[in-house]
């Protein structure tokens, strides 16, 4: 059986989605349908293209207008849950693509039938278009989905009002200016649910990478107040920390690392092919008298092709040191070439970071 997400979209699930709309929609026939699914670039359609030629091809059946093929959606997804396909059903995502792409121009509506869809399934990225085209109507509508009674919901109020949603439409306006988000993440920073808090702190985390005193100025406000609360600031401060900042650092009460000291860094492996692993160890050594609250961190300086270095940073501990101590640490870093990331032969760099400072650095090749 394939693994891949877009081969979720195969003969059997039409052969159910068919099953459902014969229910709904009078003298629909299965067969044209299934025609029109399966046509000769099917096989080379991708996830989202395959989601997206779904609700192309579903176009061509539900009523009009839209106010009436936006009911006969919902009384799909009725028919679909008297089946048992449960909620959040990733596959049936082309229910809120048909209504970002056909329901732009009918607002009402389409707010009305994103609250009772996003239950079954999430309605984040269509809601992006709305908050452009009726930026201030639709970011009030959402701050009234933060006080909704079910979570899912809740949850698309903080999630489609993202500033950088990954895979969604960019809202630059957002990005610029974020103040009219925080009323909604105010409404959810103790929600019940811990998938609404976690949404909360990924908008967070996006605000910190445009805004970040915007972003620090709420962290300061919220920490301290519950356990959950204290969770979600770690949570969405973890680009900022990821950036060393000290006014971070303090928040979160890292200590000095004056009395810590990194010794015997060594790299194993100074020469890395690609498909291998760098393998590095060191001790760290708290000399004080107190322990010690480090975060610990190493940095790798990627090589580029235009010759400069990027850096990505890796966590690897976050605890009190005992005073005195001196603890041999190891690790290992893949270079096994991955999609997101390409290597080139070349020197790359290893850093090591106490509290966001980086306090080592070596060089080691890679070689292709």
């Amino acid at each position: 059986m394939s693994t891949l997400l877009k081969d979720r979209y195969n003969p059997a699930f039409y052969d159910q989605f068919c099953h459902a709309l014969a229910s709904v929609l009078r003298g629909f026939d299965a067969t044209s349908f299934q025609a029109l699914i399966f046509d000769e670039q099917w096989e080379a359609r991708e996830l989202k293209d395959r989601m997206k030629h779904t609700s192309t091809i579903l176009h061509h059946f539900l009523p009009q207008p839209f106010e009436k093929a936006a009911g006969a959606i919902l009384d799909i997804v009725q028919a679909l849950e008297a089946g048992g396909i449960t909620e959040n059903a990733l596959e049936y995502m082309f229910f809120p693509d048909y209504i970002e792409r056909f329901g732009l121009e009918h607002y009402a509506v389409s707010v009305r039938t994103m609250e009772e869809l996003t239950p079954f399934t999430s309605c984040e990225f269509a809601v992006r278009p709305f908050i452009k085209k009726y930026e201030g109507k639709m970011l009030e509508q959402m701050l009234g989905w933060s006080e909704h009674a079910n979570h899912h919901v809740r949850r698309l109020a903080s999630e489609g009002s993202r500033p950088r949603l990954p895979w969604a439409m960019a809202l630059p306006e957002l990005k610029k200016d974020p103040s009219p988000v925080l009323p909604i993440l105010e409404n959810l920073k103790a929600d019940s649910s811990e998938y609404v808090r976690r949404s909360v702190a990924n908008s967070l985390n996006d605000i910190s990478k445009d805004n970040p005193d915007i972003a620090l100025s709420v962290f300061r406000d919220w920490i301290g107040r519950t356990l959950e609360t204290d969770r979600l600031v770690k949570h969405g401060c973890r680009t900022l920390l990821k950036q060393g900042l000290p006014e971070v650092m303090e928040l979160f009460g890292y200590s000095s690392s004056r009395d810590v000291e990194l010794k015997n860094v060594q790299i194993h492996t100074p020469i890395v092919s690609i498909g291998g692993q760098l393998e590095f160890s060191f001790q760290l050594l708290n000399q004080g008298q107190h322990p010690a609250l480090i975060r610990l961190e190493y940095g790798l300086y990627y090589l580029r092709a235009n010759s400069a270095h990027s850096r990505k940073v890796f966590k690897i501990s976050e605890r009190a040191y005992p005073p005195g101590s001196a603890t041999l640490i190891k690790r290992k870093q893949s270079f096994r070439p991955i999609t997101t990331r390409w290597y080139y032969p070349g020197p790359h760099e290893l850093s090591l970071i106490v509290n966001g400072v980086e306090v080592v650095k070596k060089i080691f090749k890679l070689r292709g």
